[in-house]
């Protein structure tokens, strides 16, 4: 039985309207594809203190996070990993990447153009 693995995931917009995306080390699951900014849901946690403190350890900034946009139940063969993507703004701090990972400011027009893992192609397909 393939483990379940809950994931948060930000949608931060800068004033021109594109989105921050980053992409993934090469040691981890999905290594080299870009993603929008998060990580895993740790025990107890609401998913909105995850997204908070996850995006303080990638980003180096305080983000509000907003609504729910979608959530995305996606089965790889070897975990299920459920994706909840929330709007968030910068709340406060400059917006910096802790984790030497590449970051990108992409108009959503353009997020096609970027390998994303099979999860996230529906969301980017209504962002677009």
């Amino acid at each position: 039985m393939p483990s379940l693995v809950e994931v948060v995931a930000a949608l931060i917009q800068d004033e021109a309207g594109r989105y921050l995306i980053t992409r993934r080390h090469g040691h981890s699951h999905l290594a080299g594809l870009w993603e929008f900014p998060g990580g895993k849901r740790e025990p107890g946690e609401s998913l909105e203190e995850a997204l908070r403190r996850e995006l303080v350890e990638e980003l180096a900034a305080s983000f509000i996070v907003g609504e729910r946009v979608e959530t995305v139940r996606w089965a790889y063969p070897e975990r299920t990993v459920v994706i909840h993507f929330y709007r968030c703004r910068l709340e406060s701090g400059t917006i910096e990447p802790r984790e030497s990972q590449t970051m990108a400011w992409v108009a959503a027009e353009r997020l096609g153009e970027f390998e994303f893992p099979p999860a996230d192609r529906e969301l980017i397909a209504r962002l677009r």
